[in-house]
């Protein structure tokens, strides 16, 4: 043993046993949890205490005194009654007092009525199941209730009654209504055990607005008509020409064409044009390949990424990738859109691809993701609207919105293009 550890064990032993950690945490763990236990205990007390006051103040005021004689009596005091008032993100059973109307039925009190048509409850509910906690979870996700007083409505059951009686009033079932004047829409899949078409379109101002959704069996073109004429009907209003962003799927291509005609500019998205390549390709050849789109796509013109697109293609074919050629000179023309239209490198950026709509598919999955069974269509429409409507809640205006009005009047110029 050196000379050093000796001095070490030896100014250890001249210390003292030394304090483990655990035994300073533990105590303080407790004492912080016995501090919040006591003061939300005082403050449910003190809070339900108040509400006794004030409704004995306001029974006082229409009814006067008890044991006082009034001649010009209106009001007279009639017992109490039970009564339940939302408190905590629960129904919390109070004691209110009874007053009658002397000529007449039972009054009611100011503040009884006040917090009766306040309903936070299903506020609450929706918070915390928008947050991710289920409905079998949400009564442990709640402070403590008072001591001494029944509640209810925490319930599992409770909770998903209460859900689907919003989501109903909501409008989650009947999609958006209103009229909106659409610079641009999108659309989307997402899959409980049926498809989902979502249509999200961007306004003048540069906001994001979802438009409608539809449940088929399929992405195919009689469903993609339905749900771009329920828009029309339901006030959807578009001036001129409109530049619609797709990730290639045939039937919503071809319901674009059926309902709106040469009023449909089409963008195909290049990022999942580039995936549908990588799924063609060896991996060895995939970086080539993506850089090579990529550097396409940024060309400063229309005619300079067709050209180096169709390289590309010709590569392709002579190194044996026959259907990776065919596959991107399959809607060539349609991914070339944004540089046709001119736009401002950022609004090409923008528009070149469907990234905006991922992060409302995102909000979709994370709002749904504590779903394991899906009853019903109305179902899937109340929980999916749940979540497009929660993204909504979270939309930022697009970067260099102010340059939209260029989009407007490059589609505009399209369109003289077109007629001459």
């Amino acid at each position: 043993m050196t000379k050093r550890t000796e001095r070490d064990q030896r100014t250890q032993e001249e210390k003292g046993p030394g304090v483990e950690l655990g035994a300073l945490v533990g105590p303080m763990l407790t004492g912080m949890a016995t501090t919040r236990h006591d003061l939300l205990a005082w403050v449910h007390a003190h809070g339900l205490a108040a509400l006794d006051e004030l409704f004995g103040a306001e029974a006082v005021a229409l009814a006067g005194p008890k044991g006082r004689h009034q001649p010009q009596r209106t009001h007279h005091h009639w017992g109490t009654a039970a009564t339940e008032l939302t408190f905590g993100g629960r129904r919390v059973q109070v004691r209110r007092p009874r007053v009658r109307q002397t000529i007449g039925g039972e009054a009611t009190l100011p503040s009884v009525a006040a917090f009766r048509g306040r309903d936070p409850l299903t506020t609450r509910m929706m918070q915390q199941l928008l947050v991710g906690v289920s409905t079998r979870h949400y009564e442990g996700s709640l402070e403590a209730p008072p001591s001494g007083r029944p509640t209810r409505s925490s319930s599992k059951s409770a909770v998903s009654r209460a859900v689907v009686r919003r989501t109903r009033q909501s409008g989650c079932t009947s999609t958006w209504r209103g009229g909106w004047t659409g610079s641009r829409c999108w659309r989307c899949s997402w899959t409980a055990s049926q498809t989902v078409i979502v249509v999200l379109g961007i306004t003048r101002e540069g906001g994001k607005i979802p438009l409608g959704l539809r449940l088929g069996s399929t992405e195919n073109a009689a469903v993609c008509t339905e749900l771009l004429q329920d828009l029309l009907a339901r006030g959807l209003t578009l001036d001129g020409r409109v530049l619609w962003v797709i990730d290639g799927g045939k039937g919503l291509r071809k319901a674009l064409g059926d309902v709106f005609g040469d009023a449909a500019v089409i963008q195909r998205c290049q990022l999942h044009k580039a995936r549908n390549l990588d799924a063609l390709v060896p991996q060895a050849r995939q970086v080539y390949i993506r850089t090579s789109l990529r550097r396409a796509y940024r060309a400063p013109s229309a005619a300079a990424a067709r050209r180096q697109l169709t390289a590309l293609a010709t590569w392709l074919e002579r190194n044996g990738h026959a259907d990776a050629a065919a596959s991107l000179r399959e809607g060539l023309e349609e991914t070339l859109t944004v540089l046709k239209l001119e736009l401002p490198p950022t609004l090409r950026r923008f528009f070149a691809t469907t990234n905006c709509i991922e992060n409302l598919i995102g909000t979709v999955r994370h709002v749904t993701r504590n779903i394991k069974r899906w009853r019903d269509g109305d179902m899937r429409r109340r929980w999916i609207g749940l979540g497009l409507l929660r993204a909504a809640e979270r939309f930022r205006r697009i970067k260099r919105h102010g340059e939209l009005d260029g989009l407007v009047t490059a589609l505009s110029a399209n369109l003289a293009e077109r007629a001459a």
